[in-house]
């Protein structure tokens, strides 16, 4: 641990926490929050560990060393914070480049976006958390968008609230399972992909109703 440098220790942070624990302590708090708060709220750091890290820290609250009231609400403020701040990053450049008018700019799909966050934004910020990668662009984009800053943060709350409190949750009771443990990506990616499909076919059937009542 003394021979590693800091960032390869928070690269990898899922992997060596059980050192960093004993390294750093109650420190290790800190470190966690600057990892999801880096990874969700600063683009270029979208590869920072997300979902492992999460599942991880549940299971060294089981084995009692991380204590699992101070850390989901601190992964909770993290993931929120982060994902506040790169909406306000999006949401910035997007006024300029809606003002710019730039021949780069498509207008057009820039303003199907806008609609499409103003009809599904709410489940799209409360499914993002589940997905690498998506869980960092998806604030961004929804501040390109335009998207109500009031109705950003509860949607954000909301998904930010039940990715910091299900997966630590699933690491507590299931972390020291090797069934579990080694296939903790494909049970999330189902539960993403259930959910998604409940999704579509809730927009389908709608739809099919509309025009049956036309």
């Amino acid at each position: 641990m003394d021979s590693m440098p800091l960032w390869q220790l928070l690269l990898h942070f899922d992997q060596h926490l059980g050192a960093a624990i004993a390294h750093y302590g109650p420190l290790v708090y800190a470190m966690l929050f600057a990892v999801v708060f880096a990874e969700i709220g600063v683009l270029p750091l979208f590869f920072l560990p997300g979902d492992p890290l999460l599942f991880i820290c549940g299971a060294f609250c089981a084995s009692g060393y991380l204590n699992l009231w101070v850390l989901m609400p601190l992964l909770f403020a993290a993931a929120l914070g982060g994902s506040l701040l790169n909406y306000g990053v999006g949401r910035a450049i997007g006024a300029k480049v809606l003002n710019a008018r730039s021949r780069w700019v498509d207008q057009a799909a820039l303003q199907r976006t806008h609609q499409f966050y103003a009809e599904h934004g709410d489940v799209t910020f409360l499914l993002s958390p589940f997905i690498a990668v998506v869980r960092t662009f998806a604030p961004f984009v929804g501040g390109i968008a335009g998207m109500g800053a009031a109705r950003f943060t509860l949607a954000t709350a909301a998904g930010a609230l039940l990715w910091s409190v299900s997966l630590p949750l699933l690491g507590y009771f299931f972390g020291n399972v090797p069934q579990v443990r080694d296939h903790m990506g494909a049970i999330v990616l189902s539960g993403i992909v259930l959910g998604v499909g409940a999704l579509v076919a809730t927009s389908v059937w709608r739809r099919l109703r509309a025009r049956v009542g036309r």
